[in-house]
């Protein structure tokens, strides 16, 4: 059985990953946001050149 210290130390580095997993989340969002953005603003355009 796992001691106590090394479930402790699990326990640390699964929050951990879960805070890493929630900033790289977050960022996708950005991204997605802003080529959404370029994507919407570059319409008018498209729709002119067909």
């Amino acid at each position: 059985m796992a001691g106590s210290k090394e479930i402790r130390t699990k326990i640390k580095s699964v929050e951990n990953t879960r805070k890493i997993t929630k900033a790289m989340e977050m960022v996708a969002a950005s991204k997605m946001r802003k080529a959404q953005d370029r994507m919407r603003a570059s319409r008018p355009y498209a729709e002119k050149i067909r």
